[in-house]
């Protein structure tokens, strides 16, 4: 029941039917209180009336956590084996990035990772990520990266990585960008 109704919130705030399954997967810390949903664990915060919606939690991810000065020395100094993926909408993209990122926004192309390389790179003019390159993802606020990093590891990246943060942190702590 409450698995429908959390999906159910996942549809209205716009979140792909990928989303909403790794976001159905884990309702074990939720909680639906009449018609706003609230979490019961101490590392998410949920809010659906203002449609923000940010959630963190470590059961089922493998993934690396990056802070500020991980992912800036990242964009100082880009490493061949590590990619930087900015997984929030094109127009969000090209409104600012941080240096060496490059976009596959992952609600609007959720299937992205799925398709061939050859089609992958016809759809976002860079080639695919390889399987042996560290993936580490950011958005705006750390929701939509964490689902990136959940969909990488089902397609079968080991390397994953997100950084939390993600866009909102590297303002707060004045990164550089680049539009």
């Amino acid at each position: 029941m409450a698995s429908r109704r959390i999906t159910s919130v996942a549809s209205r705030v716009g979140l792909a039917s990928s989303w909403r399954a790794a976001f159905t997967a884990r309702t074990s810390p939720f909680r639906i209180a009449s018609s706003r949903v609230t979490s019961s664990s101490p590392s998410s915060s949920l809010r659906v009336g203002g449609s923000q919606i940010r959630w963190h939690t470590t059961a089922g991810t493998k993934s690396k956590v990056y802070n500020f000065e991980d992912v800036k020395s990242l964009s100082d100094a880009p490493d061949s084996s590590k990619v930087l993926i900015d997984v929030r909408e094109p127009a969000e993209f090209e409104a600012g990035y941080i240096p060496g990122a490059i976009n596959i926004p992952v609600s609007s192309a959720p299937d992205a990772m799925f398709m061939p390389a050859d089609e992958f790179e016809d759809k976002f003019g860079f080639p695919k990520p390889k399987a042996d390159q560290e993936l580490v993802f950011y958005c705006k606020a750390g929701v939509r990266s964490s689902a990136a990093a959940q969909l990488a590891q089902q397609i079968g990246y080991h390397n994953v990585s997100e950084y939390r943060g993600s866009w909102l942190d590297w303002q707060k702590n004045g990164g550089k960008t680049e539009k």
